[in-house]
C-alpha cells in the first residue's frame, strides 16, 4: 500500500481481520483463549499492565504510585498518557464503558442480597 494513499498505516485488512475476529469473542474464557493463541504470555501481560495504567491514570494517580502496581517505566506511563488526553479516543471510550457496566453489574449483584 502506498505511504501516500492512507493517513494511518496500521489501518489495513489484516487488521480489520484481526479486529472483527475480536468483535466475534462472546465472553471471558473465548479472549482468554483467542489472545493467548494470538500472543505470548508476556506480551499478554504487557497489554494488560498498559490497560491498567491507563485506568490508574484516568483515577489521577500519581506515576509513581503507577510504577510501583505496575512495574511500568515513567516513559511508558506518560506516552499511555499521552494517548489517554489526546490519540484515538480508544482508552477513554473503553475506561467509560467499563465503568458504565462495572456499575451495572454491581448494582446487579448487590441489589439481589
Amino acid at each position: 500500500m502506498n505511504k501516500a494513499k492512507t493517513k494511518h498505516q496500521w489501518i489495513n485488512q489484516d487488521t480489520d481481520n484481526l479486529f472483527t475476529a475480536i468483535l466475534q469473542l462472546r465472553n471471558l474464557n473465548e479472549a482468554h483463549r483467542f489472545f493467548r493463541d494470538l500472543l505470548t504470555e508476556k506480551e499478554v501481560l504487557e497489554f494488560a499492565r498498559r490497560w491498567k495504567v491507563a485506568r490508574l491514570l484516568a483515577k489521577k494517580i500519581p506515576y509513581t504510585d503507577i510504577e510501583k502496581q505496575t512495574g511500568m517505566s515513567s516513559t511508558t506511563i506518560a506516552r499511555i498518557h499521552r494517548w489517554l488526553r489526546g490519540g484515538m479516543g480508544g482508552y477513554r471510550l473503553m475506561i467509560k464503558r467499563t465503568r458504565v457496566n462495572n456499575k451495572k453489574y454491581e448494582q446487579a449483584v448487590f441489589s439481589k442480597k
